[in-house]
């Protein structure tokens, strides 16, 4: 334990105090003074984080708990997996000591070793009962002089560095506010008038900052017009913001928090000096823009039921179609408003939703409404069926969202972005005290603003499982739709890895693949032909190391009814012969195109959908 004793500061009930003084074992020590606790106080760790809507068992990696009052230990009982009660006594601070293993390299947990330190509150702070609503005192010191930190939080006392004291108004919002420390890379820039810094942990050697920065503060002004229009200071609901990114050799994510955001990327998603920026950088700030979006959509403007948050349990909603999948039509939407991609580019990464969505046989059993409330256990939970099983809300929410503002604008009422502005007035700026969002306001404002009712689109497009009108809408906007031969996985019905063999990682209801009787798990590693299909002077039985192997041994000019095979398949290191027929059509998919009339270069507006 850290032989540091903190003080209670004047005026502050709680007092959290986080050191690391041996980085390299991964543990976290914290201290926690309670200034005025209850007879048998109890405390209590989150079992998971808002806006990742997994239980997470945080206190798993919580250890040596000790209490003590009047320099005399106090005797601990566990309630349960996250609670534990304290036999203090009122009239006296009382201290708590303990450690967190922090291994965990995402965006959700905490991180520590030599090189750099990253936590979530959430795994951290100890909850005390009865004073989530008290002013919240966290001191953070430092590891050593090379190290600097980073947090939306207050600063009470702090150094050059960051180090020192941050002051939250109550444990929502500590909880919402992650630390970054290290030697990272820092800019800070400004947009519309307000504060804003990007920090970025083990960045590459060489890499263009400049227009990283550039293009953030684009996207960032582009949001906040969106949301308060084109005088946005003052309504901006943050006084500053921080993004916090962590690049690694491969991966990808982010979490949004009140006025910060944890991201991490690929180190090849960063633009280089001199160098025009690939598709990885697009994603990058498509990235930005989502979570930087949900410092309003999700963080202020929230579902009903998550109003207060519940840390101990699940808190269902079925409305993640509207704050995850409306947040991820407009996150590449504000790319091309603040002209980081043309219309093109834009309609590129909409072809990846749309791609996306159509790869799911689970959109025909499942609802947006369902997979919202069950992304606990199926969204947050994936497997080798899940594609089957569900549909993403992310994906599919982008696609509701766009065929309602498509819809909305074609009948020249109104626009989703005026709808999502209402109701973050409605639901948030206007709503005294916060009761949250519920679908029967998004159905009234709707109805407001549009000049009918909605209830049909609701009913059909968030509750069913019917084929949203996409091709028709799109068409209408003047995008070409262009159909060419899908990939042939998902031709066959499958997700697989390519190399020496074929690596099953999944099978599609209803696809060749499982007609034949494959299932993930299997090493698919040849192909035998029939008798009467072996041409003169070849083989019967080949190695393949991917589907374009199995295609080009198939003979040629067969009817297509009869492309059949027997796949050679390992599984669980027994040799199996299934017989495979592949479709006698090929499956389709889309590309948008804009209409040779509405090619526009980036940043330049035009009246009407998506441009305006």
């Amino acid at each position: 334990m850290s032989k540091h004793k903190p003080s209670l500061a004047a005026g502050v009930p709680l007092h959290y105090r986080v050191s690391a003084p041996e980085p390299h074992t991964h543990l976290f020590h914290v201290t926690l003074l309670v200034a005025e606790p209850t007879i048998r106080q109890e405390v209590t760790l989150p079992v998971w984080i808002p806006g990742s809507y997994l239980v997470r068992e945080f206190s798993k990696h919580l250890q040596c708990l000790e209490a003590s009052q009047d320099g005399k230990p106090c005797a601990i009982r566990q309630l349960d997996k996250q609670r534990w009660q304290i036999a203090c006594l009122p009239g006296a601070p009382l201290e708590l000591r303990y450690q967190v293993y922090a291994h965990d390299d995402s965006v959700r947990t905490a991180w520590l070793d030599a090189a750099r330190g990253f936590f979530n509150p959430t795994s951290l702070c100890l909850q005390v009962y009865g004073q989530t609503h008290v002013p919240h005192l966290i001191e953070v010191a430092s590891p050593n002089k090379q190290w600097r930190l980073a947090t939306g939080l207050s600063a009470r006392d702090t150094g050059k560095r960051g180090f020192g004291s941050y002051l939250a108004p109550d444990y929502d919002t500590l909880a919402d506010s992650p630390f970054e420390m290290g030697d990272f890379w820092s800019a800070d820039f400004n947009v519309c008038g307000v504060p804003h810094r990007f920090v970025i942990a083990s960045p590459p050697p060489a890499f263009d900052g400049e227009r990283l920065i550039a293009d953030t503060r684009r996207i960032c002004e582009a949001a906040m017009r969106f949301w308060h229009g084109e005088r946005p200071a003052k309504a901006v609901p943050f006084q500053r913001y921080v993004f916090m990114l962590r690049t690694v050799d491969e991966g990808y994510g982010g979490l949004e928090h009140l006025n910060s955001t944890a991201l991490i990327a690929g180190r090849k998603a960063l633009p280089r000096p001199g160098e025009t920026p690939g598709d990885d950088y697009t994603t990058l700030l498509g990235l930005i823009s989502h979570e930087y979006f949900h410092a309003w959509n999700v963080k202020r403007l929230r579902p009903a039921e998550l109003v207060p948050y519940h840390y101990g349990r699940e808190n269902y909603t079925d409305l993640l179609w509207f704050f995850e999948g409306f947040t991820s039509y407009y996150d590449d939407l504000l790319l091309l408003r603040a002209g980081c991609v043309d219309v093109a580019g834009y309609l590129k990464q909409l072809n990846k939703a749309v791609d996306s969505v159509q790869a799911m046989p689970g959109r025909a059993i499942h609802s947006l409404a369902q997979a919202s409330f069950e992304a606990w256990t199926k969204y947050y939970r994936q497997d080798a069926n899940t594609p089957n099983a569900t549909v993403s809300y992310y994906t599919k929410g982008a696609l509701l969202g766009l065929c309602l503002d498509l819809t909305l604008r074609q009948e020249g009422r109104t626009s989703l972005d005026a709808v999502m502005r209402a109701l973050y007035q409605r639901c948030y700026a206007k709503q005294k005290p916060l009761r949250g969002m519920s679908e029967g306001d998004v159905a009234a404002v709707l109805q407001e603003l549009g000049g009918r009712s909605f209830a049909r689109e609701l009913r059909e497009w968030v509750h069913g499982t019917d084929e949203l009108p996409l091709e028709k809408l799109l068409r209408r906007a003047g995008v070409r739709i262009v159909q060419s031969p899908a990939p042939l996985a998902r031709q066959w019905g499958l997700r697989c890895k390519e190399g020496a063999s074929i690596s099953v990682q999944g099978v599609a209801r209803g696809g060749a693949a499982e007609h034949a009787g494959m299932a993930a798990g299997d090493e698919w590693l040849g192909i035998e032909l029939a008798d009467a299909d072996v041409a003169k002077g070849s083989h019967a039985a080949w190695r393949v190391g991917n589907l374009a192997d199995v295609q080009a041994y198939l003979p040629p000019g067969r009817k297509p009814q009869e492309r059949r095979c027997t796949a050679l398949v390992a599984r669980d290191r027994m040799l199996l012969r299934l017989p495979l027929t592949l479709p006698a059509e090929a499956v389709q998919q889309w590309k948008l195109e804009p209409a040779a009339s509405q090619r526009k270069k980036a940043g330049e507006r035009q009246k009407g959908w998506p441009w305006a």
